[in-house]
């Protein structure tokens, strides 16, 4: 099994995809109106609307009622991402190195989302890390 895909669900589709444009630098694709997605080496995070949320029966989903999970992303140089995203993204965190030798901040979505942008650090975190 691998993870393929993690998928937020919104009622501001337009406002997440450009916020996370911005971040990635990258484009992501929009298959459907109501859908769009990024592909990356890692697996694809995707954004539906909530016009979908019907396509999910029973499954109590909701919009942006998220608490407990974090949206990583891996980058070159976390310092060089909080310089160049300065003032565009709401900072929960300032980059911190972390106890298991990454330095990371954390930032929110526009629907609150936590997102969390690291470096590995240490040679233990860049071992972690190491072909991946």
């Amino acid at each position: 099994m691998k993870l393929a895909s993690i998928r937020l669900l919104t009622s501001r589709l337009d406002e997440m995809v450009e916020f996370y444009d911005h971040l990635t630098g990258s484009t992501f694709q929009r298959p459907a109106p109501v859908f769009a997605e990024l592909v990356t080496a890692g697996g694809s995070l995707a954004i539906g609307s909530d016009a979908t949320l019907p396509l999910f029966p029973g499954t109590g989903l909701t919009v942006a009622s998220n608490s407990s999970a974090i949206i990583e992303f891996q980058v070159d140089d976390v310092d060089q991402e909080r310089a160049r995203l300065s003032d565009h993204v709401e900072v929960l965190q300032e980059p911190t190195t972390m106890p298991w030798g990454n330095r990371a901040m954390m930032l929110a979505d526009p629907d609150g989302n936590r997102v969390n942008l690291y470096t590995p650090l240490t040679p233990e975190a860049k071992a972690r890390f190491a072909g991946r």
